[in-house]
């Protein structure tokens, strides 16, 4: 079987549940080693955990990416564990508050913000200042469908997806001839635990219903599907993609 990443280094953000833990585990079986990044060191170190278990290679370095001291010394963490940067998964993010625009506060609007795109442009700092040093790497960051239309109750996530989209695509154009590659995966919605609940839920069926309608192969996705469009990114299979936004939505953007 072919391992992909066969000795990368790759960093993992917001790796504790979700897409971000059934990723490290789809990259890890494609041969990286990683640094698994979450704010929870519970819900991390479970995931490092994970990967290890299954005869991967996984390192633990807990971290609030919204500050630039804990995302510089993450990258300087994997550099100094593995001997460089060779692909970042940006994951990290918050959940949309489900308000109307004039009931979110200043607060839950700055915060949402800060980790969901201003996070996302301190792990490109300091991931392609390490990897200039190297000769260059893949790095993909997690936007949304959301990232590309809008939705009821969620201003503050869709300009911030819609931030991040526009980052990818800037930076990518930064770096693209200097052997960095930036890009993004765009998910529908995806079979995460919060989701898995919530979807079983009889008071919320008929809502799921729609939104099972809205993704037109009739199902949502799931977290290891993510992981490995990631993987394909983060890979040399990939080499000519940069600056992409990759709908990864079971076709929610087409309908």
């Amino acid at each position: 079987m072919t391992r992909e990443l066969e000795n990368k280094a790759i960093i993992v953000t917001g790796a504790g549940g979700g897409i971000g833990r059934a990723a490290c585990l789809v990259l890890a079986k494609a041969g990286a080693k990683l640094i698994i990044s979450d704010i929870s060191k519970a819900a991390g170190k479970e995931a490092c955990d994970a990967v290890n278990a299954n005869g991967g290679t996984a390192e633990f370095f807990a971290a609030d990416l919204g500050q630039e001291q804990d995302v510089k010394a993450l990258v300087d963490a994997c550099v100094s564990t593995y001997g460089s940067l060779d692909g970042a998964f940006n994951n990290a993010g918050l959940e949309q508050r489900n308000k109307p625009l004039d009931q979110l506060s200043l607060e839950e609007w700055e915060n949402a913000i800060r980790i969901d795109l201003t996070a996302v442009f301190l792990c490109l700092k300091y991931q392609v200042k390490a990897m200039l040093k190297t000769g260059g790497g893949a790095i993909v960051n997690t936007a949304s469908s959301l990232g590309q239309v809008g939705l009821a109750g969620a201003c503050e996530y869709v300009s911030a997806k819609h931030g991040v989209v526009g980052l990818t695509r800037a930076a990518g154009a930064d770096y693209g001839q200097q052997g960095i590659r930036v890009n993004a995966v765009l998910p529908g919605i995806t079979r995460t635990p919060m989701i898995a609940r919530l979807s079983e839920d009889p008071a919320l069926a008929d809502v799921f219903g729609r939104l099972k309608q809205r993704h037109s192969m009739g199902r949502f996705g799931e977290p290891s599907e993510i992981g490995d469009a990631v993987k394909w990114l983060l890979s040399d299979s990939a080499s000519f993609v940069n600056g992409a936004a990759i709908a990864v939505d079971g076709g929610y953007l087409s309908i």
